[in-house]
């Protein structure tokens, strides 16, 4: 996959996508990610990317020019159109399973907004979607662009040793992680479960399952609503639920 990021601060983004996981992946040829800075792309000796809106108010917004060339000029770079992407607190709430839906594209190029936005023309004419990373506002969409960039390198053949890696995190498959225990098996008076450590795959299976009912129950019981369950673990949360005095979910 290439994700290019269009940005006024792409040194921002090139240090955070170079370190770690997504690093070592782009080092090996499992991922590609590139980072361009929108001011390059002005016809202004000062090379300003904003201007006062139309009509009043207050704050600035991007101009139109420079976002339509910066995005040409990937879509030259890239050899194809990728599908754009505009961080905005009006798109829709990012999921796993928007992720998992952006991780089936060869190309994705996120735009990141400043001040008060982007022109809207640029939006009609470009951007494929508008996407949010929760209701509330940030100085600007570079931390939402990484947030979504890394959620979907990730997800990439080759970024992560195993696709179980990610296959039993939460939300993957709809539900909350199972709870998880390291060394030592005893620390400062707390207990690893012994059922971890008895080398029953299939009963430790069956455990991390139920854990993890019960903890999107306490946690998230929205997240039920569109978890696929058998009868037999409808009837496990319902009697868990039940004895903890916790309301059950209605369908």
């Amino acid at each position: 996959m290439r994700i290019d990021i269009l940005t006024l601060f792409p040194e921002m983004c090139q240090t955070v996508m170079a370190e770690s996981i997504i690093g070592r992946a782009q080092k090996k040829g499992a991922l590609e990610v590139h980072c361009h800075q929108i001011r390059q792309y002005t016809y202004d000796k000062h090379n300003r990317v904003d201007d006062s809106p139309y009509g009043g108010g207050k704050g600035m917004l991007l101009l139109a020019e420079p976002i339509a060339d910066c995005f040409e000029h990937v879509c030259q770079q890239a050899g194809t159109r990728p599908r754009l992407i505009y961080m905005s607190p009006q798109g829709s709430v990012l999921t796993q399973e928007t992720v998992k839906r952006l991780a089936q594209y060869d190309n994705l190029a996120i735009l990141c907004g400043h001040y008060e936005g982007v022109d809207e023309r640029v939006l009609e004419a470009y951007v494929d979607e508008q996407i949010s990373i929760g209701d509330y506002v940030l100085t600007g969409g570079e931390l939402p662009a990484l947030i979504l960039a890394d959620a979907v390198s990730r997800l990439q053949p080759g970024v992560l040793a195993e696709d179980v890696c990610f296959e039993e995190e939460s939300h993957f498959d709809g539900l909350l992680e199972y709870p998880q225990y390291t060394r030592p098996s005893v620390w400062r008076g707390r207990e690893v479960p012994p059922i971890l450590l008895n080398g029953n795959h299939g009963a430790i299976a069956q455990w991390r399952r139920e854990q993890s009912l019960l903890r999107t129950a306490r946690n998230r019981p929205d997240l039920l609503e569109k978890a696929q369950l058998t009868d037999k673990e409808r009837a496990f949360l319902s009697q868990a639920l039940q004895a903890e005095n916790l309301p059950e979910n209605e369908e």
